[in-house]
Protein backbone atom coordinates (compact mmCIF):
# COMPACT_ATOMS: atom_id res chain seq x y z
CA UNK A 1 0.00 0.00 0.00
CA UNK A 2 1.02 3.41 -1.41
CA UNK A 3 2.97 5.68 1.99
CA UNK A 4 4.70 7.67 -0.41
CA UNK A 5 4.76 11.74 0.22
CA UNK A 6 1.94 13.69 -2.27
CA UNK A 7 3.52 15.94 -4.30
CA UNK A 8 3.36 19.94 -4.32
CA UNK A 9 -0.10 21.02 -5.69
CA UNK A 10 -1.64 18.02 -4.97
CA UNK A 11 -5.02 17.79 -4.18
CA UNK A 12 -6.07 19.26 -0.60
CA UNK A 13 -5.55 16.36 2.66
CA UNK A 14 -5.05 13.44 0.01
CA UNK A 15 -3.64 10.40 0.55
CA UNK A 16 -0.75 10.13 -2.22
CA UNK A 17 -2.89 7.97 -4.52
CA UNK A 18 -5.71 10.33 -4.46
CA UNK A 19 -2.83 13.34 -4.42
CA UNK A 20 -2.54 13.84 -8.33
CA UNK A 21 -6.45 13.80 -8.76
CA UNK A 22 -7.39 10.92 -10.75
CA UNK A 23 -10.96 9.86 -11.57
CA UNK A 24 -10.83 6.61 -10.09
CA UNK A 25 -7.96 5.83 -6.92
CA UNK A 26 -7.09 2.13 -8.09
CA UNK A 27 -4.53 2.00 -5.63
CA UNK A 28 -4.90 0.24 -2.01
CA UNK A 29 -4.63 2.90 0.83
CA UNK A 30 -3.74 1.79 4.30
CA UNK A 31 -6.70 3.58 5.85
CA UNK A 32 -6.53 3.78 9.48
CA UNK A 33 -10.11 5.03 10.53
CA UNK A 34 -13.68 6.38 8.85
CA UNK A 35 -14.81 9.43 8.79
CA UNK A 36 -18.97 9.77 9.12
CA UNK A 37 -19.92 13.36 8.08
CA UNK A 38 -23.34 14.47 9.44
CA UNK A 39 -25.68 17.53 8.85
CA UNK A 40 -26.02 17.87 12.14
CA UNK A 41 -29.51 18.77 14.23
CA UNK A 42 -30.92 20.31 17.39
CA UNK A 43 -31.33 18.24 20.01
CA UNK A 44 -33.29 20.37 22.24
CA UNK A 45 -35.39 23.74 21.85
CA UNK A 46 -32.92 26.42 22.74
CA UNK A 47 -30.24 24.79 19.97
CA UNK A 48 -32.76 25.41 17.25
CA UNK A 49 -32.03 29.06 16.81
CA UNK A 50 -28.43 28.43 16.77
CA UNK A 51 -28.16 25.77 14.79
CA UNK A 52 -30.10 27.21 11.94
CA UNK A 53 -27.44 29.87 11.87
CA UNK A 54 -24.40 27.62 11.62
CA UNK A 55 -26.71 26.07 8.67
CA UNK A 56 -27.46 29.94 7.14
CA UNK A 57 -23.53 31.25 8.30
CA UNK A 58 -22.54 33.94 5.52
CA UNK A 59 -25.89 34.60 4.02
CA UNK A 60 -27.01 37.02 6.91
CA UNK A 61 -30.67 35.96 7.83
CA UNK A 62 -31.98 37.77 10.55
CA UNK A 63 -33.30 35.64 13.64
CA UNK A 64 -37.26 36.52 12.76
CA UNK A 65 -36.68 34.76 9.84
CA UNK A 66 -34.90 31.99 10.88
CA UNK A 67 -37.76 31.58 13.50
CA UNK A 68 -40.21 30.55 10.24
CA UNK A 69 -38.26 28.08 9.77
CA UNK A 70 -37.60 27.25 13.49
CA UNK A 71 -41.71 25.60 13.88
CA UNK A 72 -41.20 22.54 12.08
CA UNK A 73 -38.21 21.99 14.84
CA UNK A 74 -40.10 23.06 17.79
CA UNK A 75 -43.35 21.13 16.26
CA UNK A 76 -40.82 18.09 17.36
CA UNK A 77 -39.62 19.54 21.06
CA UNK A 78 -36.80 21.57 19.08
CA UNK A 79 -34.96 18.01 18.52
CA UNK A 80 -34.19 16.80 15.02
CA UNK A 81 -33.63 13.17 14.57
CA UNK A 82 -30.83 13.20 12.87
CA UNK A 83 -28.32 12.80 14.92
CA UNK A 84 -30.20 9.60 16.33
CA UNK A 85 -30.51 8.42 13.01
CA UNK A 86 -26.26 9.17 12.59
CA UNK A 87 -25.87 7.21 15.97
CA UNK A 88 -27.77 4.54 14.80
CA UNK A 89 -25.35 4.23 11.43
CA UNK A 90 -22.24 4.55 12.98
CA UNK A 91 -22.99 1.34 15.43
CA UNK A 92 -24.47 -0.48 12.21
CA UNK A 93 -21.10 0.38 10.60
CA UNK A 94 -19.33 -0.43 13.78
CA UNK A 95 -20.84 -3.86 13.40
CA UNK A 96 -20.50 -4.73 9.91
CA UNK A 97 -16.72 -3.87 9.90
CA UNK A 98 -16.62 -6.19 13.41
CA UNK A 99 -18.25 -9.01 11.60
CA UNK A 100 -16.23 -8.73 8.57
CA UNK A 101 -13.04 -8.43 11.05
CA UNK A 102 -11.86 -4.91 9.39
CA UNK A 103 -10.03 -2.84 11.59
CA UNK A 104 -11.63 0.46 11.19
CA UNK A 105 -12.91 2.34 13.53
CA UNK A 106 -16.03 4.58 12.78
CA UNK A 107 -15.98 8.68 14.25
CA UNK A 108 -18.54 11.10 13.58
CA UNK A 109 -18.53 14.26 12.86
CA UNK A 110 -20.98 17.11 11.64
CA UNK A 111 -21.16 20.01 9.65
CA UNK A 112 -23.25 22.31 11.54
CA UNK A 113 -23.60 21.11 14.97
CA UNK A 114 -22.09 18.51 17.50
CA UNK A 115 -20.03 16.70 17.38
CA UNK A 116 -18.25 19.02 14.32
CA UNK A 117 -16.32 17.47 12.15
CA UNK A 118 -13.03 19.26 13.86
CA UNK A 119 -13.94 17.36 16.84
CA UNK A 120 -14.05 13.90 15.00
CA UNK A 121 -10.92 14.73 13.03
CA UNK A 122 -9.00 15.95 16.39
CA UNK A 123 -10.28 12.81 18.39
CA UNK A 124 -8.79 10.68 15.76
CA UNK A 125 -5.89 12.15 15.79
CA UNK A 126 -5.38 12.01 19.46
CA UNK A 127 -6.10 8.03 18.61
CA UNK A 128 -3.06 7.79 16.57
CA UNK A 129 -4.94 7.69 13.21
CA UNK A 130 -3.60 9.39 10.14
CA UNK A 131 -5.06 8.09 6.77
CA UNK A 132 -9.02 9.00 7.20
CA UNK A 133 -11.55 7.97 4.77
CA UNK A 134 -15.10 10.33 4.57
CA UNK A 135 -18.24 8.54 4.28
CA UNK A 136 -20.44 11.52 3.58
CA UNK A 137 -24.51 10.97 4.74
CA UNK A 138 -25.50 12.20 1.55
CA UNK A 139 -25.56 10.28 -1.96
CA UNK A 140 -25.80 13.20 -5.20
CA UNK A 141 -23.66 15.40 -6.34
CA UNK A 142 -24.91 19.24 -5.64
CA UNK A 143 -23.23 22.18 -3.63
CA UNK A 144 -25.15 21.43 -0.60
CA UNK A 145 -25.00 17.50 -0.93
CA UNK A 146 -21.22 16.77 -1.81
CA UNK A 147 -19.09 20.51 -2.24
CA UNK A 148 -20.23 21.43 0.78
CA UNK A 149 -19.09 19.25 2.95
CA UNK A 150 -15.57 19.02 1.38
CA UNK A 151 -15.36 22.31 1.98
CA UNK A 152 -16.31 22.18 5.83
CA UNK A 153 -13.40 18.64 5.74
CA UNK A 154 -10.63 21.52 4.83
CA UNK A 155 -12.04 24.32 7.46
CA UNK A 156 -11.50 21.27 9.85
CA UNK A 157 -8.72 20.40 8.87
CA UNK A 158 -7.69 23.97 9.27
CA UNK A 159 -9.22 24.61 12.42
CA UNK A 160 -7.28 21.90 13.94
CA UNK A 161 -4.10 22.44 12.34
CA UNK A 162 -3.68 18.81 10.77
CA UNK A 163 -3.26 19.96 7.44
CA UNK A 164 0.08 18.20 7.36
CA UNK A 165 -0.62 15.28 9.55
CA UNK A 166 -3.63 14.06 8.37
CA UNK A 167 -4.87 13.31 4.75
CA UNK A 168 -8.39 12.94 4.61
CA UNK A 169 -10.14 11.02 1.43
CA UNK A 170 -14.00 10.60 0.35
CA UNK A 171 -15.68 7.93 -0.99
CA UNK A 172 -17.74 8.18 -4.12
CA UNK A 173 -20.87 9.68 -4.94
CA UNK A 174 -22.95 6.18 -3.97
CA UNK A 175 -26.47 7.83 -5.72
CA UNK A 176 -26.72 4.46 -8.21
CA UNK A 177 -24.73 1.82 -5.28
CA UNK A 178 -26.87 -1.34 -4.75
CA UNK A 179 -26.42 -1.04 -1.36
CA UNK A 180 -28.31 2.50 -1.51
CA UNK A 181 -30.82 1.52 -4.21
CA UNK A 182 -32.06 -1.52 -3.43
CA UNK A 183 -33.68 -0.57 -0.07
CA UNK A 184 -35.71 2.12 -1.98
CA UNK A 185 -37.08 -0.67 -4.20
CA UNK A 186 -37.88 -2.47 -1.20
CA UNK A 187 -40.26 0.55 -0.01
CA UNK A 188 -42.07 0.93 -3.28
CA UNK A 189 -42.85 -3.01 -3.38
CA UNK A 190 -44.33 -2.79 -0.33
CA UNK A 191 -46.01 0.61 -0.76
CA UNK A 192 -47.71 -0.20 -3.78
CA UNK A 193 -48.80 -3.74 -2.50
CA UNK A 194 -50.56 -1.53 0.20
CA UNK A 195 -52.02 0.92 -2.10
CA UNK A 196 -53.51 -1.74 -4.75
CA UNK A 197 -56.45 -2.72 -2.66
CA UNK A 198 -57.47 0.94 -2.01
CA UNK A 199 -57.50 1.05 -6.22
CA UNK A 200 -59.30 -2.01 -6.50
CA UNK A 201 -56.28 -3.35 -8.03
CA UNK A 202 -55.72 -0.83 -10.51
CA UNK A 203 -52.08 0.12 -10.91
CA UNK A 204 -52.68 2.86 -13.55
CA UNK A 205 -54.22 4.47 -10.51
CA UNK A 206 -51.05 4.30 -9.17
CA UNK A 207 -48.07 6.95 -9.26
CA UNK A 208 -44.93 6.73 -7.90
CA UNK A 209 -43.54 10.23 -6.68
CA UNK A 210 -39.76 10.22 -6.05
CA UNK A 211 -38.60 13.44 -3.69
CA UNK A 212 -35.27 15.40 -3.45
CA UNK A 213 -34.36 18.28 -2.05
CA UNK A 214 -35.08 21.37 -4.10
CA UNK A 215 -31.99 23.82 -4.58
CA UNK A 216 -31.41 26.68 -7.16
CA UNK A 217 -31.48 26.09 -10.47
CA UNK A 218 -28.48 27.71 -11.10
CA UNK A 219 -26.66 25.52 -8.66
CA UNK A 220 -27.93 22.41 -10.57
CA UNK A 221 -26.45 23.52 -13.66
CA UNK A 222 -23.15 23.53 -12.10
CA UNK A 223 -23.11 20.29 -10.26
CA UNK A 224 -21.13 17.80 -11.37
CA UNK A 225 -18.16 18.51 -13.56
CA UNK A 226 -17.61 21.10 -15.42
CA UNK A 227 -16.27 18.87 -18.22
CA UNK A 228 -19.20 16.25 -18.60
CA UNK A 229 -22.63 16.62 -20.59
CA UNK A 230 -25.55 14.19 -19.44
CA UNK A 231 -28.26 12.77 -21.26
CA UNK A 232 -30.92 15.00 -22.45
CA UNK A 233 -33.95 12.27 -21.03
CA UNK A 234 -31.39 12.01 -17.58
CA UNK A 235 -30.60 14.99 -16.78
CA UNK A 236 -30.20 18.07 -19.77
CA UNK A 237 -31.21 20.79 -17.83
CA UNK A 238 -30.32 20.40 -13.92
CA UNK A 239 -26.43 18.61 -14.28
CA UNK A 240 -25.43 15.85 -12.57
CA UNK A 241 -27.90 16.57 -9.44
CA UNK A 242 -31.26 15.87 -11.89
CA UNK A 243 -29.24 13.59 -13.90
CA UNK A 244 -28.36 11.09 -10.97
CA UNK A 245 -32.00 11.70 -9.38
CA UNK A 246 -33.91 10.82 -12.93
CA UNK A 247 -31.39 7.48 -13.14
CA UNK A 248 -31.95 6.26 -9.63
CA UNK A 249 -35.66 7.11 -9.98
CA UNK A 250 -36.28 5.23 -13.52
CA UNK A 251 -34.17 2.21 -12.24
CA UNK A 252 -36.20 1.84 -9.05
CA UNK A 253 -39.59 2.13 -10.69
CA UNK A 254 -38.08 -0.60 -13.09
CA UNK A 255 -36.95 -3.14 -10.79
CA UNK A 256 -40.09 -2.97 -8.48
CA UNK A 257 -42.36 -3.21 -11.41
CA UNK A 258 -40.47 -6.27 -12.04
CA UNK A 259 -41.04 -7.51 -9.01
CA UNK A 260 -44.70 -6.80 -8.75
CA UNK A 261 -44.90 -8.67 -11.95
CA UNK A 262 -43.26 -11.54 -10.37
CA UNK A 263 -45.17 -11.97 -7.13
CA UNK A 264 -48.19 -12.33 -10.23
CA UNK A 265 -49.51 -8.94 -10.06
CA UNK A 266 -49.44 -8.30 -13.43
CA UNK A 267 -47.47 -4.87 -13.67
CA UNK A 268 -44.97 -3.82 -16.93
CA UNK A 269 -44.88 -0.74 -15.64
CA UNK A 270 -45.02 1.73 -12.43
CA UNK A 271 -46.01 5.30 -13.67
CA UNK A 272 -43.92 7.73 -11.48
CA UNK A 273 -42.09 11.50 -11.51
CA UNK A 274 -39.43 13.35 -9.74
CA UNK A 275 -40.55 15.99 -7.79
CA UNK A 276 -38.30 18.38 -5.14
CA UNK A 277 -39.37 19.70 -1.99
CA UNK A 278 -38.07 21.71 0.75
CA UNK A 279 -37.48 25.04 -0.92
CA UNK A 280 -36.55 27.65 1.36
CA UNK A 281 -35.11 30.22 -1.25
CA UNK A 282 -36.91 33.73 -2.28
CA UNK A 283 -39.86 33.89 -5.02
CA UNK A 284 -37.36 35.72 -7.35
CA UNK A 285 -35.08 33.23 -7.35
CA UNK A 286 -35.27 29.91 -9.47
CA UNK A 287 -35.38 26.29 -7.98
CA UNK A 288 -35.69 23.40 -9.11
CA UNK A 289 -39.83 22.54 -9.83
CA UNK A 290 -41.87 20.81 -9.91
CA UNK A 291 -42.92 21.22 -5.74
CA UNK A 292 -44.34 17.87 -4.82
CA UNK A 293 -47.30 19.25 -3.10
CA UNK A 294 -48.42 21.24 -6.53
CA UNK A 295 -47.95 17.74 -8.41
CA UNK A 296 -49.99 15.87 -6.19
CA UNK A 297 -52.41 18.45 -6.41
CA UNK A 298 -52.89 17.68 -10.32
CA UNK A 299 -52.91 13.98 -10.20
CA UNK A 300 -56.46 13.64 -9.82
CA UNK A 301 -57.07 15.43 -13.06
CA UNK A 302 -55.05 13.07 -14.95
CA UNK A 303 -56.58 9.80 -13.35
CA UNK A 304 -54.59 9.10 -10.65
CA UNK A 305 -56.12 7.86 -7.18
CA UNK A 306 -53.09 7.14 -5.21
CA UNK A 307 -49.56 7.96 -4.80
CA UNK A 308 -46.21 6.43 -3.07
CA UNK A 309 -43.72 9.12 -1.94
CA UNK A 310 -40.13 7.86 -2.38
CA UNK A 311 -37.59 10.26 -0.52
CA UNK A 312 -35.16 9.09 -3.21
CA UNK A 313 -33.03 12.15 -2.01
CA UNK A 314 -32.60 11.22 1.19
CA UNK A 315 -30.61 8.92 3.81
CA UNK A 316 -32.77 8.76 6.76
CA UNK A 317 -36.19 10.21 7.92
CA UNK A 318 -34.66 13.64 9.11
CA UNK A 319 -37.00 16.84 9.31
CA UNK A 320 -37.42 17.22 5.45
CA UNK A 321 -38.83 13.55 5.58
CA UNK A 322 -40.48 13.94 8.84
CA UNK A 323 -42.44 17.31 8.27
CA UNK A 324 -41.54 17.77 4.65
CA UNK A 325 -43.32 14.83 3.48
CA UNK A 326 -45.53 12.81 6.49
CA UNK A 327 -47.00 16.18 7.28
CA UNK A 328 -47.19 18.32 4.89
CA UNK A 329 -47.35 16.32 1.64
CA UNK A 330 -49.23 13.52 2.97
CA UNK A 331 -51.74 16.74 4.11
CA UNK A 332 -52.02 17.60 0.15
CA UNK A 333 -52.39 14.28 -0.69
CA UNK A 334 -55.45 14.06 1.68
CA UNK A 335 -57.02 17.13 0.27
CA UNK A 336 -56.71 15.83 -3.30
CA UNK A 337 -58.51 12.49 -2.34
CA UNK A 338 -55.66 10.24 -2.94
CA UNK A 339 -54.55 7.41 -0.87
CA UNK A 340 -51.23 7.53 0.04
CA UNK A 341 -48.29 5.83 1.51
CA UNK A 342 -44.46 7.40 2.17
CA UNK A 343 -41.73 5.10 1.48
CA UNK A 344 -38.48 4.18 3.87
CA UNK A 345 -35.34 5.88 3.51
CA UNK A 346 -32.23 3.78 3.41
CA UNK A 347 -31.64 4.38 7.54
CA UNK A 348 -29.68 1.64 8.90
CA UNK A 349 -31.34 -0.70 6.59
CA UNK A 350 -28.97 -3.90 5.85
CA UNK A 351 -27.93 -3.68 2.41
CA UNK A 352 -27.41 0.25 2.63
CA UNK A 353 -24.98 -0.60 5.77
CA UNK A 354 -22.95 -3.62 3.57
CA UNK A 355 -22.68 -1.44 0.91
CA UNK A 356 -21.09 1.44 2.44
CA UNK A 357 -18.29 -0.83 3.88
CA UNK A 358 -18.25 -2.24 0.34
CA UNK A 359 -17.59 1.33 -0.56
CA UNK A 360 -14.83 1.85 1.92
CA UNK A 361 -13.13 -1.70 0.73
CA UNK A 362 -13.31 -0.18 -2.81
CA UNK A 363 -10.96 3.12 -1.72
CA UNK A 364 -8.68 0.28 0.66
CA UNK A 365 -7.80 -2.24 -1.92
CA UNK A 366 -7.63 -0.21 -4.69
CA UNK A 367 -10.86 -2.21 -6.77
CA UNK A 368 -10.27 -1.60 -10.56
CA UNK A 369 -13.49 0.75 -11.90
CA UNK A 370 -15.19 -2.33 -13.93
CA UNK A 371 -15.16 -4.33 -11.25
CA UNK A 372 -17.33 -1.57 -8.82
CA UNK A 373 -21.29 -1.73 -8.61
CA UNK A 374 -23.00 0.93 -10.42
CA UNK A 375 -26.48 0.69 -11.42
CA UNK A 376 -26.86 3.71 -13.84
CA UNK A 377 -24.62 4.73 -16.84
CA UNK A 378 -23.53 7.80 -15.01
CA UNK A 379 -21.37 5.44 -12.52
CA UNK A 380 -19.66 4.49 -10.56
CA UNK A 381 -18.80 8.30 -9.69
CA UNK A 382 -15.37 9.77 -9.28
CA UNK A 383 -13.46 8.85 -6.02
CA UNK A 384 -11.43 12.88 -6.39
CA UNK A 385 -14.11 15.66 -7.49
CA UNK A 386 -12.81 17.45 -10.88
CA UNK A 387 -12.33 21.16 -10.67
CA UNK A 388 -14.88 22.85 -10.76
CA UNK A 389 -17.42 20.55 -9.65
CA UNK A 390 -20.13 21.90 -7.59
CA UNK A 391 -19.90 25.10 -7.98
CA UNK A 392 -21.74 27.53 -5.52
CA UNK A 393 -21.78 31.14 -7.84
CA UNK A 394 -23.03 33.12 -4.77
CA UNK A 395 -20.06 31.75 -2.38
CA UNK A 396 -17.67 31.54 -4.91
CA UNK A 397 -14.88 28.27 -4.54
CA UNK A 398 -13.23 27.80 -1.57
CA UNK A 399 -10.59 25.46 -0.48
CA UNK A 400 -12.29 21.70 -0.52
CA UNK A 401 -11.09 18.51 0.69
CA UNK A 402 -11.22 15.37 -1.69
CA UNK A 403 -11.02 17.26 -4.82
CA UNK A 404 -9.11 19.24 -7.80
CA UNK A 405 -9.12 22.40 -7.23
CA UNK A 406 -10.55 24.78 -7.45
Amino acid sequence: MSTEAPPAGAVLGASPPAAAGPEHVTVPVAYDAILLAGFGGPEGQDDVIPFLRNVTRGRGIPDERLEEVAHHYRHFGGVSPINDQNRELKAALDAELAARSIDLPVYWGNRNWDPYLADALQAAYDDGHRTLLTIATSAYSSFSSCRQYREDIAIALEKTGLEEEVTVDKVRQYFDHPGFVEPFVEGVVAGVRELLPQVDGDANAIRLLFTTHSIPTADAERSGPRDRTYRENAGGEGGAYAAQHLAVSEIVATEAARLLKEQGLGLDRIGWDLVYQSRSGPPTQPWLEPDINDRIAELPGEGVRAVAIVPVGFLSDHMEVLWDLDTEALESASEAGLAAVRTPTPGSHRRFVEGLVDLVLERRDGVPVAERPALTELGPWFDVCRAGCCENIRAGFKPAAAGVAP
